[in-house]
């Protein structure tokens, strides 16, 4: 299946860079250049991670590990706290005893888990108006219920037995737990808390990035036992490759549903902006972002909510994972979808009170529509 998958990746990139070849008529081939466009950023975020992760695994090894084992869990844990893309990955197969869990915990539970953590959450905080942080920790609390379902459907696509998903992922919920219930009671102060943690990770990011070039260009080895910056190179040129033809496929999946998409919209009752957040977030968290504030209340909460499973599907995680362990590119979909859609679905259950601004518009026009509709008749019957 993960050949089929690539195939489409492949034919991606053929559409997209033909319609860049002749001016961009399709709006194909400026999605082709994205692919590589996205280099820089994508480096920024992970290759000084992946330099100092073998570092960080062996301070692990002699530290947290151990814990881990006593309770009957797989070290590679540890590794899905932080974004695939930013040392998840490489930490969960460095601190795995089992390959396979090292493999899913650094691809689903670090593409899901560890995304919202160090990713989604901090970047939305810096992002969004001051008056939506309320809805945004709803949206984020709803997706967190729903995560379970992303992370056992990854895991029975992985291959693992029931059993090994829940004993893995009992921490992973138990400290969603914990989150959830701080962003219930102390939203300020967990969203503090989020920022704190992400800054440290860039902090670290950029660390091993100045490490790892000062070893590239001068062969001095600051720190024994840094990954070479060419490797970590090697992987983000990989995701490179597959955005290539990720983006022009996820553009042409926007289009074809877009319709159905927006008679869902309506009938869920939330407005034009918040559909296209549902098919943009599975590109881009930051674009979603960047609109939360044209959409509705009920939209803004149901978009959050999906982007804790459902964020970057389509580009930067499928990417990621196509150019490391394209095996479990179905496990990674199937898991981001089917999590981002009980998301959607859980938010839209607790906000079925709600409706959306767009909705309250029309419906008020109406009634004044009506309203003027019998006075004009009164007036024609009075003449």
């Amino acid at each position: 299946m993960e050949q089929v998958i690539m195939w489409i990746m492949a034919a991606g990139a053929v559409v997209g860079g033909l319609d860049r070849l002749f001016g961009g008529r399709l709006g194909l081939g400026g999605k082709f250049e994205e692919g590589f466009l996205y280099l820089g950023p994508t480096a920024l975020s992970m290759a000084g991670i992946i330099c100092l992760a073998p570092l960080i695994s062996s301070g692990l090894e002699y530290s947290v590990a151990p814990l881990c084992e006593a309770v009957g869990v797989d070290p590679a844990l540890l590794g899905g706290i932080l974004a695939i893309d930013m040392g998840g990955y490489q930490l969960s197969v460095d601190l795995a005893r089992d390959p396979l869990i090292g493999s899913y915990t650094g691809i689903i539970v670090a593409a899901i888990f560890g995304c919202t953590i160090t990713f989604t959450i901090p970047m939305g905080i810096g992002i969004i108006d001051v008056q939506d942080r309320p809805l945004f920790a709803k949206g984020i609390l709803l997706g967190l219920v729903a995560m379970p379902v992303a992370l056992v459907a990854g895991g029975l696509f992985c291959g693992l037995s029931p059993e090994a998903i829940l004993r893995q992922n009992l921490p992973v919920v138990l400290l969603a737990a914990l989150f959830l219930l701080g962003i219930w009671k102390k939203p300020d102060q967990m969203i503090r808390g989020f920022s704190i943690f992400a800054s440290f990770i860039r902090f670290l990011i950029t660390v091993g990035l100045i490490f790892g070039a000062v070893q590239y260009m001068t062969g001095f080895t600051i720190i024994p036992g840094m990954a070479p910056l060419e490797d970590a190179m090697a992987v983000v040129s990989s995701i490179g490759i597959v955005m290539l033809g990720s983006l022009p496929i996820s553009e042409i999946l926007q289009r074809v549903l877009r319709r159905p998409f927006s008679w869902a919209g309506k009938k869920a009752g939330i407005n034009e902006a918040s559909v296209a957040g549902l098919l943009i977030g599975m590109v881009s968290v930051i674009p979603v972002l960047t609109m939360l504030h044209q959409m509705d209340t009920r939209g803004k909460i149901v978009n959050v909510a999906f982007l804790v499973s459902a964020a970057s599907t389509l580009a930067a995680h499928l990417g990621f994972t196509m150019g490391t362990e394209p095996q479990l590119a179905v496990a990674l979909l199937a898991a981001k979808c089917i999590g981002g859609v009980a998301g959607a679905l859980i938010a839209l259950a607790a906000t079925r009170n709600r409706k959306s601004v767009s909705a309250e518009n029309e419906e008020t026009a109406a009634l004044e529509t009506e309203k003027a509709s019998g006075l004009n008749s009164s007036q024609k019957a009075a003449l």
